[in-house]
């Protein structure tokens, strides 16, 4: 399975309306300027998440979108679902032989694992600055 823009971008959108919850509403415009994004192309993103009930539009001048639940309750695995379908690494799992189908179920259940133990909350609470596992090396 390979992530593609909808998905990233429309995680993009989740994470930077998770930073800014309980702030009000959040315009498309704000999220694709900080994020160097077209804000054309979040438009496309938005409605299936609107539709999906992942998030609220709010109408009017400083109207924009809003997360419908805190960030600590919507994974990283609801929002690629939403846009990129579901979760598996190959097409046709039960057609496979014994080894090979045990080996397709592994990764996809890690994977799912990973995305569904993820929050918004945390995303938007990981600094940039920060590597994941990462060591440090003086020479």
């Amino acid at each position: 399975m390979k992530i593609s823009t909808k998905g990233r971008y429309g995680l993009t959108i989740m994470i930077e309306l998770a930073k800014k919850h309980g702030e009000g509403p959040t315009s498309l415009k704000t999220i694709a300027q900080a994020n160097d994004l077209s804000e054309h192309y979040l438009e496309q993103l938005i409605a299936p998440l609107r539709n999906a009930g992942l998030v609220k539009s709010i109408r009017g001048a400083y109207g924009g979108y809003i997360l419908t639940d805190i960030p600590s309750k919507i994974t990283a695995g609801d929002v690629i679902r939403v846009l990129e379908g579901p979760i598996t690494p190959v097409e046709g799992i039960e057609d496979e032989e014994p080894a090979k189908r045990g080996l397709w179920i592994r990764i996809r259940d890690a994977i799912k694992e990973v995305l569904d133990n993820t929050t918004l909350e945390d995303l938007a609470n990981h600094s940039n600055d920060e590597e994941p596992d990462g060591y440090m090396f003086y020479i």
